[in-house]
């Protein structure tokens, strides 16, 4: 009985320790005043709380300003230096790796490009590897201070295995690929930090969620759109429940039976239609001016030029009727999300979305209107993520953090590289990026 006691007390000292950073985190700088009703905690327990976080050198003092005709009031923030975090996108293009503090400053980072289907996993590892060394070289950072390792992946996650998380991603020949367990072997930080691994089209919802376009609202479906395809849909939190999101193979959904052969070996899959891959194949097919060896930015690139040219040119109407017919499969499918999970918003990211996006933004809304049932579609607005191309790496790096912020500013007490504690989802979305960042 006593040591069920001793886990209950302890339990409750860290929820307490919990709840004081993530308000501060996402609502400071606070007094200890505004902290007791922020977080419904008596002001005995905000001063234990704050003392050892301030100890421990978690927070910090963040300036005073002036009380209603009392003494002035002392704010207090987390302490951006307080720990690192590093945010990893292994994309459809390059390995993209950013180091940052606790604000989500970037502090370095380094692009590893991947040849066109170059997703060998030996090769995959080895530019993780050699990614974290570099940004923690070029910032001279102690591999000591890491929180954990988050990175962004495409395809599904399996979590309960011995060896870790392990990816099945169809569509870049990843077959139960071991992904943790490699990534642990190979790359160079010490054995406590933890490593994070979640589908990239999650961690840019998360990104968005708690500070991009999905800030305020109760539910959203945020699209990954680069070669590939993929979603996800959150779940906001409001103070009586966790949030919930969930990855969708939204790009493998089919748009057109029997139509275009999918790199996933089905037919007629979004993916086939409107993924970067696929737009570079559709342009070349319909004669578009591309070199043999042009990747898909390139392409996506050069299609949009076509379509849309500068200095007063005529448009190629072969480039304006499929980007048309991209706008509208595109509009069919979000079409899917709106009668599917009815949600407030559907924001566009990922490379190739964010280069459709400011021309076909308009069509998309338009077919979606369309092909959706009415009362769901005027309930949702559709918009472009705000925070571009890096915003798989801040989810990614929001995945320790969020792990920090739920353990009461703790490291985790063994390696766990697979999060079986709250993740981001356990924490309320955040209202505006973290002012604890430096002005």
């Amino acid at each position: 009985m006593a040591q069920s006691d001793r886990r209950t007390v302890r339990d409750l000292r860290r929820g307490n320790r919990a709840r004081v950073l993530q308000r501060l985190y996402f609502d400071g700088p606070l007094s200890r005043q505004e902290l007791g009703p922020a977080t419904s905690l008596s002001s005995g327990s905000i001063s234990n709380v704050v003392s050892e976080l301030v100890a421990e050198g978690v927070i910090e003092e963040a300036g005073v300003v002036d009380s209603d005709g009392g003494r002035p009031r002392t704010l207090l923030r987390v302490a951006p230096g307080s720990g690192l975090l590093v945010g990893i996108d292994i994309g459809e293009t390059r390995v993209r790796v950013e180091l940052f503090d606790l604000s989500l400053t970037e502090l370095a980072r380094t692009e590893r490009p991947l040849a066109q289907h170059g997703y060998d996993v030996e090769r995959v590892v080895a530019h993780v590897r050699a990614g974290v060394a570099d940004v923690l070289r070029d910032a001279d950072a102690d591999p000591a201070r890491l929180l954990g390792i988050g990175i962004g992946v495409p395809g599904l996650i399996e979590y309960d295995t011995p060896g870790g998380a392990i990816v099945h991603g169809q569509t870049i020949g990843w077959s139960a690929v071991p992904f943790e367990r490699l990534l642990r072997e190979a790359v160079d930080i010490p054995p406590a930090v933890p490593l994070f691994i979640d589908n990239g089209a999650k961690t840019l919802g998360q990104a968005e969620m708690w500070f991009g376009g999905g800030r305020g609202s109760r539910e959203a479906a945020v699209a990954l759109i680069g070669s590939g395809v993929g979603a996800c849909v959150v779940h906001a939190a409001t103070p009586g429940e966790n949030a919930r999101s969930s990855a969708l193979e939204w790009g493998h959904t089919t748009v057109r039976i029997r139509g275009r052969r999918c790199r996933c070996g089905s037919a007629g899959c979004l993916e086939a239609y409107v993924g970067g891959e696929a737009l570079r194949e559709r342009w070349q097919e319909a004669g578009g001016p591309l070199p043999p060896d042009a990747d898909d930015e390139t392409a996506l690139a050069a299609l949009l030029a076509a379509a849309f040219p500068e200095g007063g040119a005529e448009p190629d109407p072969v480039a304006l009727s499929l980007l048309d017919d991209t706008a509208e499969y595109l509009g069919a499918a979000v079409a899917d999300l709106i009668n599917l999970f009815r949600p407030e918003r559907i924001l566009l990211g990922g490379w190739a979305g964010l280069l459709l996006g400011p021309h076909l933004l308009p069509e998309v809304r338009r077919y979606a209107g369309e092909y959706a049932l009415r009362h769901a579609a005027s309930r949702t607005t559709i918009e472009l993520g705000r925070l571009g191309p890096d915003a798989v790496t801040v989810g990614a790096a929001t995945l320790p953090l969020a792990d920090f912020l739920a353990r009461g500013g703790s490291r985790p007490p063994v390696t766990s590289l697979s999060p079986d504690s709250p993740g981001p989802g356990a924490l309320a979305p955040a209202r505006r990026r973290s002012s604890a960042a430096p002005a």
